[in-house]
């Protein structure tokens, strides 16, 4: 419990269920969250009280459905969403290279928790070690990253330049971040290692023992010890920090680069819709046909309309600005603030995310309520942001995607609003 703020909530989880043994998933994952906690009670025997209340979860029902997350989050959905700073996450882990997804006001915090954890097999810290990785992936692919990463500007600034923060990637689903973010709106954090593990071929099957794990995917467990180290940090530092760690710039920033890949969805959908429409029209279809096979025409597609994207121009257009007015506030006022104002600071803050959601959902989902994140209708795991108007436009549905503009807007105008009312707070106003 808190010694200063009981009512705000770090909220720390891994499930603990497995499809057989588990050994690897979860339970490489597990084993950290239980070093932490271990480790925490060392500290609070020494006289260490965290500031604010650390809560330490291990769920069961993950790999049916995130059951018992999903459950818990529902059950608990009101004092959540009063007291819920940051729910931080893990699931399975390996040997390699650090990985992190999550909100995206929380990129630079993220950076300063891996800048400052050793990589034990080079020695460097382990966010050098993933911009090294970073770097190289893009040479190798000719700059589109073999594995998605490097594809936006932000990647590619970030691989050569260590002045720049590696991004975070957005979360989808497929662990137990999925009710925090996704339909309570609080922010959320997965940590993980690896790359390097030999773990092809046993994922949910009977071979992931104790064996494997030990042996082929971490040896040593190293790595999960380094989990350990990694995420401990984290909850420690979010757990007694007196000024918010978010950087909402970053947010800001990342959210005018989704706009600016939907804009371009846009115009690719409707360029495709013109380009089959010529070549029905000239018989294309037919004629590039093996003449002795049977053939028919694709399904002409739906002509695709002028979606405006004003609204959402707008609404990001002043997110930026209200961003950096905060963090330059805070960076330059906050340390001198005066206790009530960080407690009103708080205040502010700590619900902030929950101004992404709309009551409506997102199509055919309701539950999804976030209209910057979400797992992909098609995708599994895989995450859509500006889910509300990228999938709409993906599948066509055009009225849908013109009022997920409006919706998306009006959420992003929210946060902004409430950015305003925290910078009016450091400020003095």
């Amino acid at each position: 419990k808190g010694s200063e703020s009981p009512n705000d909530w770090i909220v720390r989880g891994n499930h603990h269920d497995g499809w057989v043994m588990g050994a690897s998933d979860p339970l490489s994952g597990q084993i950290a969250l239980l070093a932490e906690a271990k480790a925490f009670g060392v500290l609070m025997k020494g006289g260490w009280k965290p500031k604010r209340t650390i809560v330490y979860t291990s769920w069961d029902g993950e790999e049916p459905g995130l059951l018992g997350s999903t459950e818990w989050a529902e059950t608990h959905a009101d004092e959540l969403k009063a007291k819920g700073v940051v729910y931080i996450n893990s699931d399975g882990n390996g040997r390699g290279f650090f990985r992190a997804e999550g909100s995206h006001a929380f990129q630079h915090f993220v950076n300063q928790i891996s800048a400052d954890v050793k990589d034990p097999e080079t020695g460097v810290s382990v966010r050098d070690r993933a911009r090294a990785r970073l770097a190289v992936s893009l040479t190798e692919s000719g700059g589109g990253g073999g594995r998605g990463e490097g594809q936006s500007p932000q990647m590619k600034a970030a691989a050569n330049d260590p002045t720049k923060d590696i991004p975070l990637g957005a979360l989808g689903s497929g662990s137990d971040y999925s009710a925090f973010l996704q339909h309570l709106g609080v922010p959320s954090i997965d940590f993980a290692y690896g790359g390097e593990g030999e773990s092809g071929g046993v994922y949910h099957s009977l071979y992931d023992d104790y064996q494997h794990h030990s042996t082929f995917v971490d040896p040593g467990f190293v790595y999960d010890a380094t989990l350990a180290k990694t995420v401990g940090r984290a909850v420690m530092r979010l757990a007694d920090t007196d000024l918010p760690v978010q950087r909402y710039g970053d947010f800001a920033d990342t959210v005018a680069t989704y706009l600016d890949e939907v804009k371009k969805l846009s115009d690719t959908t409707r360029d495709t819709a013109r380009t089959q429409a010529k070549l029905l029209s000239g018989n294309a279809f037919a004629l590039a046909a093996d003449p002795t096979k049977p053939h028919a025409n694709p399904e002409p597609l739906k002509a695709s309309p002028t979606t405006d994207f004003a609204a959402l121009d707008s609404a990001v257009a002043k997110l930026k600005t209200s961003a950096a007015a905060f963090d330059s506030a805070l960076a330059g006022k906050g340390e001198a603030l005066t206790k009530a104002q960080r407690v009103k600071l708080d205040a502010v803050i700590r619900p902030l995310d929950q101004t992404m959601l709309r009551p409506e959902g997102l199509p055919g989902r309701g539950w999804y309520m976030n209209m910057i994140y979400a797992p992909g209708r098609f995708t599994g795991y895989g995450a859509k942001t500006l889910p509300g108007v990228r999938e709409a436009i993906e599948e066509r549905r055009f009225d849908d995607a013109q009022k997920y503009v409006g919706l998306t807007s009006q959420a992003l105008a929210a946060y902004a609003a409430e950015l305003d009312k925290a910078t009016a707070v450091v400020n003095g106003n």
